[in-house]
């Protein structure tokens, strides 16, 4: 165990390093730069056409071969609102300073338009399988439009590992964390009944998954905005200094211990950068899996959900955990991190109840993702496995079984090689994205030239 650990931290420091950051970003500017920066100059038409017209016909509308256009956008959310927006977004301000909010901010900006070609390029690419219905993904638009078969295998294998860590057996973990915190549920109780009720609705394929969050989604990410928003406003005084505090700390140039210049900025932006990827997944290519699934027939009216996904989960969900830890000012006494600090914060400006709002929305967000990440896992190992249905059903008994591992046992090796797999599965995503920029730009182009 001890050797596999050492060998996934040295994979994981050059995976997750500058070089990769770097590309996250350089992705995003570059996309920008050749769509004319679409995210900013179509923002009005992108809220018109997916949150302001969720209630239109054409977006509940579905058939024999896929979801409709909302559910596989609420498949998708369900996959990328985890336990990073609250926990995540709290690690970045303890490691990285209040600048850290800043730079996230600057990811989600770019990775508008990247999740953007992502979700275009997974509607163009897909195919049907034995069943009829819609699958795609990053490892379709490889195969298919790049023609690279090996390199769509590779982030189908990273994927589907990815998802049995960070998708599952570390969120049925702050499931039953939390439960255990706040009302002393017993883990292995936690651990049975989450089971059952992933099983149930997973072993229904992709349409109950849809189904339930469907439902779930909308709910889970209107109840904490709107606790979120009740927090701020009784510490609305507190709110333009948490702002000023943001962009002073995001240009701090203050020298780290050994006398380097400008090691505030870098780990402000480190963090920033890293936790702003984990919390809204642009790049990563999971979320493209889910929007394949989609009855849509139009790939950029798809793709701007995928804009809109990056906007909420990190400029509205993260900005709102971001400030109620600001306000309190508790991110810097040093006795709490992670999703403790989300708590205790909570808790000082709405005693007694604001921790079983964290506890509630972390059972909430983690549920959503463990639902939406089975299905990655499951249309990754169909691929893998040419489409194998008895491949699936055993995966998906091996996805149930982690829910529960994840729920009474040590996490620590678990997280870091998914952290790994999810590292790993950008660099195929990434190369797929870049190389087939010209048929996002094209696409694009001819879509708004008709509209």
């Amino acid at each position: 165990m001890q050797l596999i650990s050492e060998i996934n931290a040295a994979i994981n420091d050059v995976v997750w390093g500058p070089v990769m950051l770097t590309l996250l970003i350089g992705t995003g500017l570059f996309l920008g730069i050749r769509t004319g920066f679409l995210q900013f100059r179509k923002f009005g038409y992108m809220l018109k056409n997916t949150i302001f017209g969720v209630f239109s016909k054409n977006q509940h509308e579905k058939d024999f071969s896929g979801v409709s256009p909302f559910q596989a956008v609420t498949t998708a959310l369900a996959g990328t609102i985890g336990t990073g927006s609250i926990a995540g977004l709290a690690t970045a301000i303890v490691c990285g300073g209040p600048g850290a909010v800043f730079w996230m901010w600057i990811s989600a900006l770019l990775g508008m338009i990247t999740k953007f070609s992502e979700i275009l390029l997974s509607i163009k690419y897909r195919e049907k399988n034995e069943d009829g219905q819609w699958v795609g993904g990053p490892m379709y638009y490889i195969k298919n439009g790049l023609k690279i078969k090996w390199l769509a295998a590779l982030f189908a294998l990273f994927a589907m590992i990815a998802c049995l860590g960070t998708g599952n057996a570390t969120q049925s973990n702050s499931i039953a964390v939390a439960l255990k915190s706040t009302v002393g549920i017993n883990p292995l109780i936690t651990g049975i009944v989450l089971t059952v009720i992933v099983a149930t609705v997973i072993l229904g394929g992709v349409r109950r998954i849809a189904s339930v969050n469907e439902k779930l989604v909308p709910l889970m990410a209107v109840f904490y905005v709107v606790c979120s928003v009740a927090a701020l406003i009784i510490n609305a005084d507190k709110i333009p200094e948490a702002f000023a505090l943001i962009f002073r700390e995001a240009f701090n140039f203050k020298a780290a211990s050994g006398g380097v210049a400008g090691y505030g900025i870098m780990l402000a932006m480190h963090y920033g950068f890293s936790r702003g990827v984990f919390s809204n997944e642009a790049g990563l290519g999971s979320a493209p899996i889910a929007h394949a699934a989609s009855s849509t027939k139009n790939p950029v009216m798809q793709g701007l959900w995928g804009m809109f996904e990056v906007f909420f989960t990190t400029i509205i969900i993260c900005t709102c955990s971001a400030l109620i830890i600001l306000t309190t000012g508790l991110w810097n006494t040093g006795a709490y991190e992670g999703a403790g600090l989300s708590i205790a914060s909570f808790n000082a400006i709405l005693p007694g109840i604001g921790g079983i709002v964290v506890t509630l929305s972390t059972i909430f967000f983690a549920l959503s993702t463990i639902l939406g990440w089975a299905y990655y896992g499951e249309v990754c190992m169909e691929f893998l496995s040419n489409k194998s249905k008895r491949a699936v059903f055993v995966y998906r008994l091996i996805y149930v079984a982690f829910v529960f591992i994840g729920t009474i046992g040590s996490l620590d090796l678990i997280w870091s090689i998914s952290e790994t797999m999810n590292g790993l599965m950008a660099i195929p995503n990434l190369t797929g994205i870049i190389g087939l920029s010209g048929v996002v730009k094209k696409a694009t182009k001819e879509h708004f030239d008709k509209n």
